[in-house]
């Protein structure tokens, strides 16, 4: 017996050896015939089941393992396999199972304890896994595979830094592992580390020069850091490998996008939905592309397309009410209003900012919007460190812009900068928008100590610059509008971060210091809605140009479509402010004005056309509602003066629009708003002397519309007073309105040098 023993040991014995070389007939054929000479032989039946698991065979595995351990249950590896068939099969919880009866009988059981990390990890229980994980790596922290799958389900917890350690040590002990390359740099990609995703991504390609995911991913890295050309060149070498991946086609167009060429751009969309009809991202960026050519009707179908194939795509919804807006498509608009609030208030990324500002009344609901947009967009990234700052007299501000152009913002701020008092302050422009070569950007260039193009700099390479140029107060003229960069302000390259005039409202991110305001645009009762110190300007927040040409020849009504007679009233503000509500109230108030019209600006065909259309369904005529084109601002500005009144919009008010207006010589009825952006009318009147112009109520509004618009010389009264202020109160006050934001900021600038936080403060009127 005992001769027969050892001769059934020395077979296993070599078995073993032929099976660890491969040769896996071979090595069955011996546990068969140990088998034949004892069929309860646990070790030759556990053995043959591991090579039928190798072969794919896995019932024979099942049986003959199953079989190994109903006669000596006490076999770590025999659970350990039989685990791995179940894996195999699907049957995860019988495989969890038998992982945990594994290490209960070997503590230390390496593969075990991995296999049980990676299948709990797939579960809802990620603290479990992490345990298992840990266990392993106390036994083997060069455990590779470990290392791998732990890295993946610490980059799904978002403990970002945690999962490129791990993936650091997997590449370091496997150089040529492409995929954790790929992993890696997806990681580094989440934390906005871009030039080592890069590189990571580069990695990738050597080890892997055929891996279309690869150059895709590359081509993603180049388009954050705006090499745009380079990563239309990757996306080139993804297509080629693989023309019908429809991710490549939607990245390509996102970098024609922008880069201007917007017809490719688009072509590239439609190639990614004719390759998947109910892709999102292709359908909701050909959905943005026709918003940026104002082609908002065919916008408005992709969003709709978007949320049938994803409803709770980030912002789609949004995005759709906008278009809607801009359209003035108002068919169940009511109830999308309703919807798209209660989702926003539950802290959902259903909407970006700017689009809610203009719908809803909410500060709340604006907060948390913005809250909930900064946390998903923009979260606050490593810091970079300022080493100092040289000793110097004057303190540094940089107004950062996407819209140094012919644009509302350049048209409020242009005197601004050139006024600055440089004896006290070194100003600087950063611009991050496309150079329009404007007679305004040649003024903005000229008007600044510094004027920066960054247009092609990375956020991060922007934040360097401006530690290297050791800017005190970083000033975003953007917030949540046009071509923003707020990832810059996310790395907190400056010690003061301070939001300003081009969004109206907070922008939820603790790295953004302060706003800066006037007490009727931001009372005191609403500061708690906004994550910025407020910092109060005596009498306007809005900076005003006081040099902003007029053209000389006013154009006849004729000429600009209007009757040679009647009462006009105007809006010019875009056709996204306007709400239905609102424009219930301009058509009766032309029904009740014999002869009058409303003049409009008409921003795109689809509004004039269902503006028309809903006037009727009011019952006025269609041709009351006059439309005029854009047309360049000195221009604008000579044709308003054919308007008697100007009727503001609610709850997003006009702006720069208002001053326009004034500044033109127009009256401006408002209705105050309980938002930012629903007050600014009210406080541009109450800093040209004319208060009377703000209501309180829609009722009011109207009452005083048709006030006016029915007595000549109350009109007449306005229009005097207007004319006799303009050039007197601090509207237009230029200077004065310079050295009360100066204050301003000399007045941030003294806290921090005391090492104190921002705090709230009022700037006190220059004498």
């Amino acid at each position: 017996m005992a001769k027969a023993l050892r001769t059934d040991v020395e077979a296993l014995q070599r078995g073993a050896v032929l099976h660890q070389s491969g040769d896996v007939a071979g090595a069955a054929e011996i546990y068969r015939w140990v088998l034949n000479a004892n069929p309860r032989d646990f070790n030759a039946l556990r053995l043959l089941g591991v090579v039928e698991l190798q072969l794919g065979n896995l019932d024979k595995a099942e049986s003959l393992i199953a079989k190994s351990v109903r006669y000596y249950e006490k076999s770590a590896d025999a659970h350990y396999f039989l685990a791995r068939i179940f894996v195999e099969k699907n049957a995860r919880d019988r495989a969890v199972f038998h992982l945990k009866k594994c290490i209960a009988l070997e503590a230390g059981h390496l593969n075990g304890l991995i296999t049980l990390a990676c299948l709990v990890a797939e579960t809802t229980r990620p603290q479990e896994a992490i345990q298992w994980f840990d266990r392993a790596l106390a036994i083997d922290p060069s455990a590779v595979d470990a290392l791998f799958n732990y890295g993946k389900l610490l980059a799904r917890l978002r403990r970002h830094q945690e999962a490129i350690a791990c993936y650091d040590k997997v590449v370091a002990i496997r150089p040529n592992d492409a995929e954790a390359f790929a992993n890696r740099g997806l990681v580094l990609h989440e934390v906005g580390r871009f030039e080592e995703a890069l590189a990571s991504y580069e990695r990738e390609i050597a080890i892997s020069p055929t891996s279309p995911d690869a150059f895709m991913n590359r081509g993603v890295m180049l388009q954050k850091l705006r090499r745009y050309d380079d990563a239309l060149a990757s996306y080139d070498r993804a297509t080629a490998l693989d023309p019908d991946q429809a991710d490549t086609w939607v990245n390509r167009g996102i970098a024609l996008r922008m880069l201007g060429r917007h017809e490719e751009a688009l072509a590239c969309y439609d190639k990614a939905v004719a390759i998947s009809p109910r892709h999102p991202q292709a359908l909701y960026n050909r959905a943005v592309l026709f918003s940026l050519q104002r082609r908002y009707e065919e916008a408005t179908a992709d969003y709709r397309r978007v949320l049938a194939s994803d409803p709770d795509y980030k912002y789609a919804f949004g995005m759709l009410v906008e278009s809607r807006l801009h359209a003035c498509d108002w068919a169940e608009l009511p109830d999308d209003i309703v919807r798209l609030r209660a989702v926003v208030s539950a802290g959902k990324p259903a909407s970006d900012p700017f689009a809610i500002v203009a719908i809803s009344p909410s500060p709340q609901e604006q907060l948390i919007c913005a809250r909930t947009y900064a946390a998903d967009r923009y979260p606050p990234r490593a810091g970079l460190v300022r080493a100092g700052r040289t000793e110097r007299n004057r303190i540094r501000v940089a107004y950062m812009s996407g819209e140094f152009r012919e644009q509302a913002t350049s048209y409020l701020t242009a005197e601004l900068f050139e006024i600055h008092d440089r004896t006290r302050f070194e100003i600087s422009a950063v611009s991050t928008g496309a150079n329009d070569r404007s007679a305004m950007r040649t003024r903005l260039e000229a008007a600044f100590d510094k004027f920066i193009d960054a247009s092609e700099m990375s956020d991060r390479n922007i934040a360097e610059m401006l530690v290297q140029s050791e800017i005190d107060i970083l000033v975003n003229l953007n917030g949540y509008f046009g071509v923003e960069r707020t990832g810059v302000f996310a790395m907190r390259p400056c010690p003061i971060q301070v939001n300003y005039l081009g969004f109206p409202g907070t922008m939820g991110a603790d790295y953004m210091d302060y706003i800066i305001a006037d007490r009727q645009v931001l009372p005191e009762d609403q500061r708690s809605f906004y994550s910025e110190k407020v910092v109060y300007l005596p009498e306007v927040y809005q900076a005003n140009d006081s040099t902003k040409h007029i053209d000389e020849r006013v154009p006849t009504r004729a000429e600009l479509g209007l009757p040679n007679s009647g009462f006009v009233f105007c809006c010019f503000n875009n056709n996204h402010k306007i709400m239905p509500e609102i424009f219930d109230i301009w058509c009766r108030l032309l029904r009740e004005v014999e002869g009058s019209v409303l003049w409009l600006l008409e921003a795109n065909a689809a509004a004039g056309r269902n503006l028309r259309q809903e006037a009727e369904k009011r019952g006025v005529p269609a041709e009351r509602i006059v439309f005029a084109p854009p047309i360049p601002l000195a221009k604008h500005l000579a044709r308003i003066r054919a308007a008697d009144l100007f009727l503001d919009t609610l709850p997003h008010n006009a702006h720069t629009t208002t001053s326009d207006a004034l500044w033109a010589g127009a009256p401006v009825l408002t209705c105050v708003g309980s938002t930012f952006a629903g007050r600014v009318a009210g406080s541009l009147l109450q800093a040209i002397g004319l208060p009377e112009l703000t209501t309180n109520s829609l009722d009011a509004y109207e009452a005083l519309a048709t006030r006016i618009a029915r007595d000549p010389s109350l009109l007449q009264d306005f229009k005097a007073k207007l004319a006799r202020n303009r050039g007197s109160w601090p509207l237009f006050a230029s200077d004065r309105f310079r050295r009360h934001l100066e204050s301003a900021y000399v007045g941030m600038w003294e806290r921090f040098q005391r090492g104190e936080g921002p705090a709230s403060f009022s700037v006190d009127p220059i004498d």
